[in-house]
């Protein structure tokens, strides 16, 4: 078989190394070199995937020899608030729970059951940022054996719904939701539904060999002193995962494009979309519905970081370049992970672009649907239809600005807005009497084939004497 350029099919123009360039991959040691020195750490390990592939992994240790791989757990602390959302959505896309539904629902008696899975989801329910004193990530989980005494007596600060307040202990809340509804605990779920499929066999909820030890180090003075371990009990969803390099990029892979035994793609997607807006000190960022997303050099991340005492991490991705970085540390305070695996993201992203896909043709097409492709009018403003896969459709403006959206066929032969302004809107074919398109309605906008087509129903109506010039 020959493909119409004349080559056989299936070949390609290029072959897709793994492998990063010598200049890609120093520029990635260098930088966790410098974040190991400068942040003055113990260890540092960090990997790196593009196109959903390990192209790079390196490590720096303070002990010659001893440096950790992709298979040495770290604790992961807030990146675990990311598995327990992936659990929760599980639940919805089973019909076992809404996002909207109270907690009370399904939880009764926590004296929050007011707030709504999804305000607990995005850290909109108004709930206090941490737990009540000791400091519970140096304590054991014992010392808050009940969800009231993860509350405490004054569970709230703000009213819910009202923006983006961090809350640990609401995602204590959504761990204990999924224990109610799953009939398991938070762990066997995690276990069985998310790491067992995606392969995360590194992945624990206690420490695994080998494994980073958590260290302090003095602020003024180059020695160190070793932090505790602590299962956190009840706060274990919030915060009490150990991972590795290895096994956080797999995650990343699912978060990119979804993964059909976890969570399909369309959930996955909603995971990324803001869910509040970011409190008043956090506009370099938002949150979605267990994941972070931020703009760091022209791009959007999405992921988590983490924190425990002793430990540092971060996961992010750009979906856009298919580009992942993890970046692990044993400290507690010290070089920004936050900020590490962002810049391997762009190191790699800038120094070797992604690689465009071939163009192919769709496998069909519908006449009546192709027919629709070309310009549309919405008053004057002109717009183009686009005819997408499965017989989705992109309705975007010609020219300059203007709100353009991407739309999911449904089975009815209308489409469902996927983004923007149009999220969630209904386009759909208006035909006349004789069966011929008249417009399109989206919602309740009409886009016309000619700018205020008068053989169209515009509302409003179109003056009888038509275009007209200016009379001197």
């Amino acid at each position: 078989m020959t493909s119409p350029n004349g080559s056989p099919a299936g070949s390609v123009g290029d072959s897709r190394s793994e492998e990063l360039l010598p200049g890609t991959r120093r520029a990635l040691l260098h930088r966790i070199a410098t974040a190991q020195a400068e942040g003055r750490t113990p260890s540092f390990v960090a990997a790196v995937q593009r196109e959903g592939r390990t192209v790079w992994n390196g490590a720096r240790s303070c002990v010659e020899g001893h440096d950790p791989d992709a298979d040495t757990q770290y604790r992961i602390g807030s990146l675990t608030k990311a598995f327990t959302a992936v659990l929760v959505l599980r639940l919805r896309d089973e019909g076992l729970l809404d996002l909207d539904d109270p907690l009370e629902k399904h939880l009764p008696g926590t004296g929050v059951g007011d707030v709504t899975v999804f305000q607990l989801l995005g850290h909109s329910a108004g709930l206090a940022a941490e737990s009540p004193a000791p400091w519970w990530e140096r304590t054991a989980g014992t010392v808050r054996p009940e969800l009231a005494d993860v509350l405490g007596d004054h569970p709230r600060t703000q009213p819910a719904g009202r923006g983006h307040h961090y809350s640990n202990p609401g995602y204590t809340l959504l761990g204990a939701l999924v224990e109610a509804v799953r009939g398991v605990s938070w762990a066997q779920a995690l276990r069985r539904e998310i790491l067992e499929p995606l392969g995360m066999h590194r992945t624990t909820t206690e420490p695994v060999a080998p494994h980073a030890g958590g260290w302090a180090v003095h602020p003024w003075a180059d020695v160190m002193l070793p932090e505790p371990a602590e299962d956190l009990g009840l706060m274990a969803p919030a915060g009490q995962l150990w991972s590795t390099t290895g096994d956080l990029l797999r995650f990343a892979a699912f978060l990119a494009a979804g993964d059909e035994k976890v969570l399909g793609a369309e959930s996955v997607r909603e995971m990324r979309v803001p869910s509040a807006s970011p409190a008043a000190d956090e506009w370099d960022g938002v949150y979605g519905l267990g994941l972070q997303v931020v703009r760091r050099d022209g791009r959007t991340l999405v992921g988590h970081t983490g924190s425990l005492p002793g430990f540092l991490a971060a996961l992010w991705i750009c979906v856009e370049d298919d580009v992942a970085a993890v970046a692990l540390t044993n400290a507690t305070f010290g070089p920004l992970t936050a900020g590490v695996a962002a810049d391997l993201v762009r190191i790699v992203a800038d120094a070797e672009p992604r690689i465009p896909a071939p163009w192919r043709p769709l496998p069909e097409i519908d006449s009546e649907l192709l027919a629709l492709t070309g310009p549309w009018y919405w008053g004057t403003h002109a717009y183009v239809l686009k005819v997408a896969a499965d017989r989705g459709v992109e309705l975007q403006p010609l020219r300059g600005t203007g709100r353009g959206a991407r739309f999911r066929a449904r089975p009815d032969g209308t489409w469902t807005g996927l983004d923007g302004y149009y999220a969630g809107e209904t386009l759909r074919v208006v035909r006349n009497g004789d069966g011929a398109v008249d417009h399109l309605d989206l919602g309740s906008f009409a886009f016309t084939r000619e700018p205020y087509d008068p053989g169209a129903a515009v509302p409003g109506g179109v003056d009888a004497e038509g275009w007209r010039g200016l009379a001197l």
